[in-house]
């Protein structure tokens, strides 16, 4: 791969391993609410939206949520990531990388900014990007390509110059709409829901984001 011009995060479970306290919240209240499921359902049909987006499909699909949950939910789910949510291992050494390159990044999320305010923040990372963008508040939420048009018009980046850095499908159908070239972060192996589904979109796959500085052709770090 040549050098980018910019390099585009995604926010959970990209940069912060926020997903499996999430995750683990949604289904205990979809079950709670007349909707069992299995994590591998639940990461196939609604990782990458909103909560929202898990509202209105949850609901098409039996769950009878009640009015304000959507509200109520993001309430108990800030609590709970500001308790602490670590970072994905290895990802500030390769934002260090990229700075020591002098290659400009930003965040593209369809969580809120709120959100990433908490995740980020407990870290010192909410300042360390070029922009840290929300689908969600754009009104545009992932697959629209808008937040990542954003995020390089952001970094003074062409499109077809970027590449995003995703885990879910409907994050990388917004990176290829905006004609920019993707790599799935699959940090649980190749064969999960979620890595199959990249495969089938043509995203190129690695596990470890210690790797992700040789993908992007990056020299190794000078001492």
């Amino acid at each position: 791969m040549t050098r980018p011009e910019a390099v585009l995060f995604d926010c959970d479970g990209v940069v912060v391993d926020s997903e499996g306290p999430t995750f683990a919240l949604f289904l205990q209240d979809l079950a709670a609410h007349g909707l069992p499921m299995s994590l591998d359902r639940f990461e196939a049909e609604f990782l990458g939206g909103t909560v929202e987006m898990v509202a209105a499909r949850a609901r098409a699909a039996g769950a009878r949520l009640p009015e304000g949950w959507v509200a109520d939910f993001y309430r108990r789910m800030y609590a709970m990531l500001a308790e602490g949510v670590p970072l994905v291992p290895d990802v500030t050494g390769v934002l260090d990388r990229l700075d020591q390159a002098g290659i400009p990044y930003a965040m593209g999320s369809n969580g809120s900014l709120e959100k990433m305010e908490i995740t980020l923040g407990q870290h010192g990372m909410f300042g360390r990007f070029r922009a840290v963008l929300s689908g969600q508040g754009m009104g545009a939420p992932k697959p629209a390509p808008d937040v990542y048009l954003a995020a390089a018009r952001a970094c003074g980046a062409r499109p077809e110059g970027c590449v995003v850095i995703e885990d879910s499908a409907s994050g990388a159908q917004a990176g290829l709409a905006a004609g920019m070239r993707v790599l799935g972060f699959a940090a649980h192996g190749a064969e999960t829901v979620t890595a199959r589904q990249l495969t089938a979109l043509g995203v190129p796959l690695f596990h470890r984001m210690a790797e992700l500085p040789g993908l992007l052709g990056l020299e190794p770090a000078s001492l």
